[in-house]
């Protein structure tokens, strides 16, 4: 959620940022709801202020002996015509609060203009995209020659788009898990947390999911409560409506969940495979940080997310979103895009945000400085990777002539030393 002094202060820095975002924005209905609320607040601490005064009268009056009737008359009109006005006002900061809670987050400087993802700009590449001396074979196929992949069952039980992972495809999957969980704990900064996956109002709020993309959300009725999108959710809620001790900052936590997408107005892309499902593994990334630091971590964010593809040594490379791309709440994003072979292309397998203070304004995550100063906190958070990506990765670029896949050496240990997945 932007700033509303922000807003007030600097409107057409804030109109020429959001231009970059293709939108049309409500800013002047905003701003002109804002000021007849401040109008009204005024009037109110007026007529108070004349409350306060006619009600001195009263004692002088009563110890004269005069009639104080038109004085607690008076004091009535004004008492009403304040709760009037009181009324009016929540009325107004409802509207600006819906106003506010639809205006996504304006992009940083150095985040390229553009339409769509077409307008996104290479940062950097590591590896080569992979190449075969035979006719590589999709990742749906691969699993399913090998009897690790079910997409028929997944969709007999649960209906398109879910998928079951059988035998050494099972134990692939946790191995990933434990592995990423691994790397980030261990080798890196991160505190591994555990956390509910469903979610109520108010966290989907916090980060962004509602009210704009609701259509996108699996929903509870019957306790009112969202499916995980991601673990980015209950983990940045954590904080939410805390003041968090300056000294404990950067906090960095990551957390390994089940996540669900209705995946709306995604009709015919990516629905073959293990891409684009409705249910899928991810290790998220999780940052709070202060307002100083939050791009330098960042850089580092995205560097940790990339070790997991180095180490499993898969070809892929960074982009820089354009703004056209830029999801709701970030400011900056990079996206990693992992080589797959069957789309002879890269594809998106984690993307590292820096949302600035947006969602703390939205969560209320403050932190008190080392000046004893109160201050929206900033939240990062990046994929640390999707599992089922991850596996479709391995699956396509370290397969052989023969059919079998070879498992990369870092996973092995957790795969109980097997060195290839190969038919039964």
């Amino acid at each position: 959620m932007l700033d509303i002094r922000r807003l007030r202060a600097d409107k057409e820095g804030v109109l020429k940022a959001l231009e970059k975002r293709h939108g049309d924005f409500p800013i002047d209905k905003l701003l002109e709801v804002d000021e007849k609320r401040r109008n009204t607040i005024k009037q109110v601490e007026e007529m108070k202020a004349e409350q306060n005064k006619i009600s001195k009268q009263v004692p002088i009056l009563k110890k004269e002996g005069k009639d104080t009737t038109e004085v607690f008359a008076q004091m009535k009109e004004l008492s009403n015509k304040v709760k009037e006005l009181d009324e009016e006002v929540r009325k107004y900061d409802d509207e600006i609060y819906n106003y506010l809670a639809n205006i996504p987050n304006t992009p940083a400087d150095e985040v390229p203009e553009g339409e769509d993802d077409s307008d996104n700009v290479e940062v950097r590449k590591w590896g080569e995209p992979t190449k075969f001396d035979f006719e590589p074979k999709a990742h749906w196929d691969l699993g399913v020659d090998l009897d690790i992949l079910d997409f028929e069952r997944g969709t007999k039980i649960s209906g398109s788009r879910f998928s079951v992972f059988k035998g050494l495809g099972a134990r692939l999957e946790r191995s990933i898990i434990n592995f990423m969980l691994d790397l980030h704990t261990i080798d890196q900064t991160y505190e591994e947390i555990w956390v509910p996956v469903m979610m109520n109002r108010r966290a989907m709020f916090g980060t962004g999911q509602l009210p704009k993309f609701e259509e996108d959300m699996f929903y509870v009725p019957q306790k009112d409560l969202f499916l995980a999108p991601t673990a980015e959710v209950p983990v940045t809620n954590l904080f939410m409506d805390e003041i968090i001790d300056g000294a404990r900052l950067p906090i960095h936590y990551t957390a390994y969940s089940p996540c669900f997408r209705a995946e709306a107005g995604s009709a015919g892309r990516d629905t073959r495979g293990l891409i684009r499902n409705h249910q899928f593994d991810k290790v998220e990334l999780v940052k709070f940080t202060d307002q100083e630091t939050s791009y330098d971590e960042l850089e580092k964010l995205t560097n940790d997310a990339e070790e997991v593809l180095q180490k499993l040594n898969i070809p892929y490379r960074v982009v820089i979103l354009s703004s056209g791309d830029l999801g709701f709440s970030s400011a900056k994003t990079y996206d990693i895009e992992v080589w797959m072979p069957s789309y002879n292309r890269y594809v998106e397998i984690s993307s590292c945000s820096n949302f600035l203070d947006f969602q703390a304004r939205r969560a209320n995550i403050k932190y008190r400085d080392e000046n004893g100063k109160v201050k929206f906190a900033h939240t990062l958070n990046g994929s640390g990777l999707a599992v089922g990506r991850t596996l479709a990765a391995i699956l396509e670029n370290c397969q052989n002539a023969d059919g079998t896949i070879t498992i990369p050496e870092v996973l092995r240990p957790y795969m109980n030393g097997v060195e290839k997945i190969e038919k039964k």
